[in-house]
């Protein structure tokens, strides 16, 4: 029997993990993410909140309270009690709030979308755990993405062609912390723009676009382009509705970046494996 799928549960400031796929990051942690329904991580930072145990809420953090959007956190995870089976909010998404705060910390404006042509992405309310990446983590996508890729998976490995995803799912939050952390490293903002697209605007937020690569071959990199994976997805990507996203030249200002691919909807009913 197929296992039922995972979700991830998604509010603005708080997601919702379900128990057992966390690292745990101390022996009170690990106990907690053992017998956990769902985990309840700060997407700022990734700090770990609470633990929804099946006797009650276990806080992992003094003043829970006082955590910014936790009482829209604590309702998702009363209505998820009240309906254990039910999967609140798939199909909707999130309000695009916050996104005149980062981009100006980041010094831009609103006439970024107008330069570039890049759409706003709002983020999923609800996740598809759709297998681990290269480095074993957890990989998030919209649920029709999610049975894409895996469908496109499928098809590349029974024509003998290795597929692994690089990343999935990114919030807003961690898209900005991809800013912050280049900025002190030195990057200017303008260099960082070439290869990420600011907060808000990015594919990632979506659900429906992720970075793949094959083994044996660096992670993001435009030498991608001269292996069997990529000359396979050129061909064959588009049968399950996956399409690149930043040929060369793209008219968004976006480097050359043949491993992204964004799923655009239900892939041609006549394409099968092999």
């Amino acid at each position: 029997m197929r296992p039922a799928p995972a979700f991830l549960f998604n509010t603005p400031a708080i997601e919702l993990w379900p128990g057992g796929l966390l690292r745990a990051r101390s022996n009170a942690d690990a106990r907690a993410l053992a017998r956990a329904r769902h985990v309840l991580r700060r997407k700022r930072d990734g700090r770990y909140l609470a633990a929804s145990l099946p006797e009650g809420l276990l806080p992992l953090v003094p003043r829970l309270r006082r955590e910014p959007g936790i009482e829209q956190a604590l309702a998702l995870v009363y209505e998820l009690q009240r309906k254990p089976r039910g999967i609140p909010g798939i199909g909707t998404t999130l309000p695009l709030d916050r996104l005149h705060e980062r981009l100006d910390q980041l010094g831009l404006d609103e006439g970024y979308a107008t330069r570039t042509g890049l759409e706003l992405e709002a983020e999923p309310a609800v996740l598809q755990l759709a297998g681990f990446d290269c480095w074993r983590r957890p990989l998030w996508l919209s649920p029709a993405a999610a049975r894409g890729w895996q469908r496109l998976r499928l098809a590349a490995a029974v024509d003998d062609v290795a597929l692994h995803a690089i990343s999935g799912y990114r919030s807003h939050d961690y898209q900005l912390g991809i800013f912050e952390r280049k900025l002190a490293r030195g990057q200017s903002v303008a260099q960082i723009l070439t290869v990420n697209a600011a907060p808000g605007f990015s594919e990632h937020h979506g659900g429906d676009a992720l970075d793949i690569g094959t083994p044996g071959e660096p992670p993001a990199e435009e030498s991608f382009e001269t292996t069997e994976a990529f000359v396979w997805l050129q061909g064959r990507a588009a049968d399950f509705g996956f399409h690149m996203s930043y040929p060369r030249e793209n008219p968004h200002g976006i480097v050359y970046e043949p491993w992204h691919w964004r799923f655009h909807g239900a892939a041609d009913a006549s394409a099968r494996p092999g």
